[in-house]
Formats: C-alpha cells, structure tokens, sequence
C-alpha cells in the first residue's frame, strides 16, 4: 500500500528549502512533487520557474528586512517600504502569494512602542501589497535560543500589530517550532488567532530537527486543529533533518497528512 501523500489531506503542505541545501533544487522539486508537498519556502526567484514545472508554489519569498533590522524601529522604515514593494511586485508578477518581513531587534525598546513603531511601518504598505494581492508574513521567533533579543517574540505582540494594521495582506507567519519554545499551548493559541496567520512553519522542540517521537510536541494533533478551523495557507516542514533528508521529509509530510 503506498502512503498517503500530502495532497491527499486537507492542508497544503510546504517545505523550506533551506533545510535541504544539499540537494539540487530540481531533486528536491522532483521528491517533494511525489510526496504531495505544493509549496516552498524561501526560494530565490531564479529557481521559481523550476518549482513551477513540478507543480509546486513558492509558498514563501524573502521580503524585507533582517532579524535584527525591522519594523519596530522607524529608522528602518524607509528601507522597508522600498524592499518590500520590490518584493511584492515581484512576487505579484510571479503569482506568489506571500513575501516574509520581521519586526526586529529589541535593543531595549519596550513592547508598546515596539508594536506601534510596526503598525506605522507596516501601514505604509498596506495598500500596496492588497493592490498587488500578496501577504506580507510577519514572523514570530524564539528569542530564548535561536534569536536572542527578536521582539516579536510572543503572540501577543503579533496580533497586537496585525489587528491594528487591519488588513487581509498583512499577517503572521506562526511558527510553530518558535512559539513551542516560548509560550507552549500551540492549539489554544491557534484557535483563538487563526484569523491573524496566513501560514505556518513547524520544527520539532528542543532542537529543531524531525518532527518525530525525538521530541515533545504531538504534530499530527496540532495539524488537525489546523485543519479544522478549514486554514486555506500553507504548512511548512523547517527542520534540519539528522537522518536520510528525504526520508524524514515523508515521515514529515504523513504525520501532517490529516
């Protein structure tokens, strides 16, 4: 009996393609195809065309900014802007549907004005990116291990942008891995703020490596929650494999195939 691939569930599943530097990107595109994945993430626009000829989305595009250089600081905000609308026009011409921004390094600054700072920013690009129909994803991230000192490092903080920015192409990009290690109750969470996120990133906790029995959270469980809240986005496999790559991508993809 051959297992069920990713298409035969009700998530779309992506992978990030950093994850998987070693193999060539037509390999990957080839396997990842076989497997039912239809998106990937982070891919450099000269390798969109080969994603394209496997069916599969870049699902996520590098968009403005860095972790420690974002939204949340005003001197950034010019920069931003004009990386973002190349961005997003790109993205658009390509029929992409989201772009990645950050909101930066805290150095100091306290969360409220952290938050405003990111919904000024961020509401000058707001039109632009509904005009063009792309989501701009901002991204929340541990600052306990993997990202010392990243603001956007709770929930909270990203909703709190998000509402406030009220618009359909300005969202969250939740990952999963990052929230795990900060705040834990993934599900709850999720449910109560699924209208904010646009597209999810998992990994497995500690260590961001398979999403097996190695570590503690119950993916599958998780992905069918997703699922029931009937979430349109993509779910994106980002952990570095310590195994045979491809053959823990489709452990990855069934455990996700809910």
């Amino acid at each position: 009996v051959r297992a069920a691939t990713a298409s035969a569930g009700r998530l779309k599943q992506s992978v990030a393609r950093w994850c998987y530097a070693k193999i060539a990107i037509e390999d990957l595109c080839r396997a990842a195809s076989d497997m039912g994945i239809t998106g990937m993430d982070l891919v450099a626009p000269e390798d969109w065309p080969v994603l394209r000829k496997y069916g599969i989305t870049p699902a996520m595009v590098q968009g403005a900014g860095t972790f420690n250089d974002g939204w949340n600081n005003k001197a950034n905000h010019d920069k931003l802007e004009e990386q973002a609308r190349t961005s997003i026009a790109r993205a658009a011409d390509a029929k992409v549907p989201n772009v990645i921004t950050l909101f930066g390094a805290r150095r100091g600054m306290s969360d409220q004005e952290g938050i405003d700072n990111c919904i000024t920013g961020l509401s000058r690009v707001k039109k632009f990116a509904e005009d063009h129909g792309v989501t701009l994803c901002i991204e929340l991230l541990n600052s306990k291990v993997d990202h010392k000192d990243y603001q956007g490092d709770h929930t909270s903080f990203g909703v709190a942008v998000v509402k406030a920015v009220d618009s359909p192409r300005v969202k969250l990009l939740y990952d999963a891995y990052h929230m795990q290690i900060m705040e834990g109750d993934l599900i709850r969470t999720i449910r109560e703020n699924i209208q904010y996120i646009a597209h999810f990133h998992v990994a497995g906790v500690p260590g961001r490596h398979e999403i097996d029995d190695t570590q503690e959270v119950q993916w599958r469980t998780v992905a069918k929650a997703i699922a029931d809240l009937n979430f349109p986005g993509y779910i994106a496999h980002e952990f570095v494999p310590t195994r045979d790559p491809l053959t823990s991508l489709k452990q990855a993809v069934e455990l996700l195939t809910v």
